[in-house]
């Protein structure tokens, strides 16, 4: 009978250990994303397809203007806990598109935009 027990024990044991390393892996915290760093939005060189180095990092939320961007560019959003960023026509974070949600990327023309923007959740 105690090994019976000591089996069931083990048992349980591992099928929780199994369960918390099976919940952990779905809700891993977010990675360095083709170079995009943890908590960042990038901006990667014109025409670079896939998105590899970036060229621009940004971490703080609020508008930021953009300068000499031409041309279809990556721009992949690894900011964590929901935080949105939006690619925007005017400068200062004006008539701004529709959010690129957190641990997604747009291949976006930057020709007529003049500004991003870092939003909280």
């Amino acid at each position: 009978m105690r090994k019976m027990i000591r089996g069931a024990a083990a048992f349980a044991t591992a099928t929780a250990a199994v369960l918390a390393l099976g919940g952990t892996a779905g809700a891993h915290p977010a990675d360095a994303w083709a170079g995009c760093p943890d908590g960042a939005v990038c901006i990667y060189p014109q025409n670079q397809n896939p998105a590899v180095k970036p060229s621009q990092i940004y971490y703080s939320y609020g508008a930021h203007n953009l300068s000499n961007q031409f041309g279809n560019h990556w721009v992949l959003n690894n900011q964590t806990g929901g935080a949105s960023a939006s690619l925007c026509y005017g400068s200062g974070g004006s008539n701004c598109g529709n959010p690129i949600a957190a641990g997604t990327g747009v291949y976006a023309d930057l020709g007529p935009i003049n500004s991003i923007t870092l939003n909280r959740p």
